[in-house]
């Protein structure tokens, strides 16, 4: 798939000649301002190619357009190399800066450089946790499948709570975390690998954990920026796992990247009702990903049973867990999420859920045989 480069400024048959002859599959644009681009909603460049010979500075545009685009790469052609405009395009987000004369190796360079950032590892799947009510386990269940997960691969795993404000995952994780995922947000023009694992906290447990803030949100949140915070952290990681809050339609919103999005419910009436609702907006949402949903604290003497979930919500239960409030409250106050001693039946559903998203078969223990049927069934192996 060719690379797509945009280039700001006044046509140059020279500049077009050095891109042309860079030797990358490459579709090339032109674009007279900056402004142009931050009024266009489909601008998704993979290369900005902004030169500054004539104005020898930095637009003002450019750190907001990075803002809008944190993947889109940038390089500088300016006329000398001066530092003052070097650092001021550093602070903007520009990856490149070349000078006058143009020489084609060091513009070959320069642009395997800028196409080399964009190269990473598979996107790893990210898989979205939420309540159809509050109080029904969504995040006892999202920490307990992340710290699963993170057992399942060398790269561990990430554990993202989305609740910008007051969520819980990382007491569940017996975190101390610096950052949050309001640190992230505001700094999308400064991300690389290396900032963004500067905001995650290395959990006993087991994941990196992506956490909640603890001061309050002065601003709307834009359901693009938790989208591209998504969509980053699942190239970085081989399992993302999100907790998602029920009533923020912002970050309901910015789920794009979501391989699973597991509704959690239980047998309360006002909570199926909510589960019907929320998994059929979800399916109209995200058509390309899988929604499922699963009963947790499941009671079998209760009046709504499995088919009367199974019915308001459109299709069939992918798991039910086991009703074990003391030992899940227990954990929690411990900071160490169930998974770790699997020797409970909740313990045994969880894993069997992680295991089941990341697509590794869950192995099953051989019933043991006894009597005549059993030395039948060996002599038949």
């Amino acid at each position: 798939m060719a690379t797509s480069v945009t280039i700001i400024g006044s046509r140059d048959l020279r500049l077009e000649e050095l891109v042309r002859g860079c030797g990358l599959p490459i579709a090339t644009s032109w674009v007279s301002d900056l402004a142009t681009l931050l009024q266009s909603q489909t601008v998704q460049s993979d290369v900005l190619l902004v030169d500054v010979r004539r104005q020898s500075r930095v637009p003002g545009e450019l750190p907001l357009l990075k803002k809008q685009h944190p993947a889109m790469n940038v390089m500088l052609l300016a006329a000398t190399l001066d530092p003052a405009l070097m650092l001021e395009g550093m602070r903007a987000g520009v990856s490149e800066c070349l000078a006058e004369p143009f020489v084609q190796a060091d513009f070959n360079a320069a642009m395997t450089r800028l196409i080399g950032q964009r190269t990473s590892a598979p996107a790893g799947p990210v898989f979205a946790f939420v309540g159809a009510k509050g109080g029904v386990g969504t995040t006892t269940m999202a920490v307990n499948v992340a710290t699963n997960l993170a057992k399942l691969s060398p790269a561990g795993a990430l554990m993202a709570d989305l609740h910008l404000v007051y969520g819980d995952a990382a007491v569940f994780l017996g975190a101390e975390t610096r950052f949050s995922i309001l640190d992230a947000l505001e700094n999308l023009h400064r991300f690389d690998q290396a900032f963004f694992r500067s905001l995650l906290a290395k959990t006993a447990a087991g994941p990196y954990l992506l956490a909640s803030s603890d001061r309050p949100v002065t601003n709307v949140v834009d359901s693009r920026r938790l989208s591209t915070v998504l969509e980053f952290a699942s190239s970085q990681f081989p399992y993302t796992v999100v907790d998602v809050p029920r009533s923020d339609v912002a970050v309901l919103d910015s789920l794009d990247t979501a391989t699973t999005i597991v509704v959690v419910a239980n047998q309360e009436l006002a909570t199926v009702r909510n589960a019907g609702r929320m998994a059929s907006a979800l399916r109209a949402r995200y058509k390309k990903a899988k929604v499922m949903t699963v009963i947790n604290r499941t009671d079998r003497r209760a009046e709504i049973g499995q088919q009367d979930v199974e019915r308001a919500v459109g299709g069939a239960i992918a798991h039910q867990f086991p009703s074990d409030y003391r030992r899940a409250l227990q954990a929690m106050n411990q900071g160490r999420p169930l998974v770790l001693d699997n020797h409970n039946d909740l313990s045994a559903s969880f894993t069997a859920l992680a295991r089941e998203l990341a697509g590794v078969e869950v192995t099953k223990k051989p019933e043991k045989s006894s009597g005549l049927l059993g030395l039948l069934a060996g002599r038949k192996a």
